[in-house]
């Protein structure tokens, strides 16, 4: 025979305000922990929708970044002509040579300045990235000093605006256009025309290369062709992968950083719901000998006593998982420890994430009323009744 679960829940109803009071700390935890959860899906999802299925990367050998590598002229005419590459309607091969650097703005408000991902694109490489849109203006006329800014650029950084002017490489460009990429990465890139920024720059070799296979199933093929070629000193990697890879090192650090503040929170939060417990425990001794002499054994009293500790840490786990969701409204903007750029990436709640958080409430409600509940289930039924 067990405890009714009404009973438990009133049993919390009754002591509001510490109640209140405990969930409330938990609730801190619980924010934390899911917010840190949020922003690693968040930066996940931006980079890794950066990519598209059928798209392959090829940079240099060794290189981690596209800013590192480096494929001179010939080496990409041999990589554009592979059988494996797709042809366009135009009978153009659907292959990007493309150039990177990183340039140095100066953010809206603060004016600290922090890089910025300049990337130098085909005609071709602007319909390899389906996703990217035209909010406002133009896109760069080719062979001219014009660029285009993505969507998250122009909402942080000063000069980004259409008409206005950006000076760097010893130029003046044109700013001529706002693109929106659906919260990819290219929303913190500025584009403009890849020969332009080679010569203004000064560099003789493409950063990349970005291609479309003719069939997906062809990418195996395509890479150990490019793996054994003596003329070639590069590798591929499915675009999704590659820019998979990038989060890699910003992650680990969002995920050590988030699990050490959560983890030093969650003592101190179990300590309040042990001391909220034991408060409980000590207000009910008589009700404990009630319990006992109706013939409820002590496996009852403890079930009972833990039930009422994790209905507990899910009143802090739902309050804090709530506060947590408004985030969903904020973008967050740091420095990617991959390629050393700006980037902006949105905080997402998944129903994984929802599980995750919920677990650990509960999880902290458990272990905080464990010890309470093992006392209140040793106590003795006729010392118990005697405290009425």
């Amino acid at each position: 025979m067990a405890i009714p679960l009404s009973y438990i829940a009133r049993n919390l109803w009754t002591r509001r305000l510490t109640t209140a009071l405990t969930a409330g700390g938990l609730a801190l935890v619980v924010f934390v922990f899911s917010t840190v959860l949020m922003l690693d899906a968040g930066l996940k999802k931006t980079l890794v929708s950066t990519g598209e299925e059928n798209n392959v990367v090829v940079i240099r050998k060794g290189a981690e970044t596209e800013v590192q590598s480096a494929i001179d002229r010939n080496q990409a005419n041999v990589i554009e002509m592979h059988p494996a590459v797709a042809v366009g309607g135009d009978g153009r091969r659907l292959a990007s040579k493309e150039s990177v650097v990183l340039i140095s703005l100066a953010k809206i408000g603060s004016g600290k300045p922090s890089n910025v991902v300049i990337r130098g694109v085909s005609q071709a490489g602007i319909g390899l990235r389906p996703q990217v849109r035209l909010a406002a203006g133009r896109l760069f006329t080719p062979g001219s000093s014009e660029i285009v800014v993505g969507s998250s650029i122009a909402k942080g950084f000063a000069g980004t605006q259409p008409g206005e002017h950006l000076r760097f490489a010893q130029r003046e460009w044109t700013v001529v256009g706002t693109f929106d990429a659906g919260g990819s990465g290219f929303d913190s890139e500025i584009w403009g025309d890849a020969d332009q920024l080679m010569q203004a720059f000064r560099r003789t070799s493409y950063s990349s290369m970005v291609v479309r296979l003719a069939q997906g199933d062809q990418f195996e093929r395509f890479k150990s062709d490019i793996d054994v070629d003596p003329r070639l000193a590069d590798e591929a990697k499915r675009e999704r992968t590659f820019y998979s890879d990038q989060s890699r090192a910003l992650s680990t650090f969002l995920n050590i950083l988030g699990f050490t503040l959560s983890a030093i929170f969650s003592i101190a939060a179990m300590i309040g719901a042990m001391i909220t417990m034991y408060a409980s425990v000590a207000n009910r001794v008589a009700e404990i000998g009630t319990l006992r002499a109706l013939g409820f054994k002590r496996a009852n009293v403890l079930a009972a006593f833990l039930v009422e500790a994790m209905l507990l840490g899910l009143v802090g786990g739902l309050t804090g998982l709530g506060c947590a969701a408004f985030m969903q409204f904020a973008s967050f903007s740091t420095t990617n420890f991959q390629t050393f750029a700006d980037l902006s990436f949105r905080f997402i709640l998944t129903p994984a994430i929802v599980g995750k958080t919920l677990a650990f409430s509960v999880t902290m409600g458990l272990v905080g009323g464990f010890l309470p509940a093992l006392r209140a289930s040793r106590m003795n039924i006729v010392d118990a009744l005697r405290a009425r």
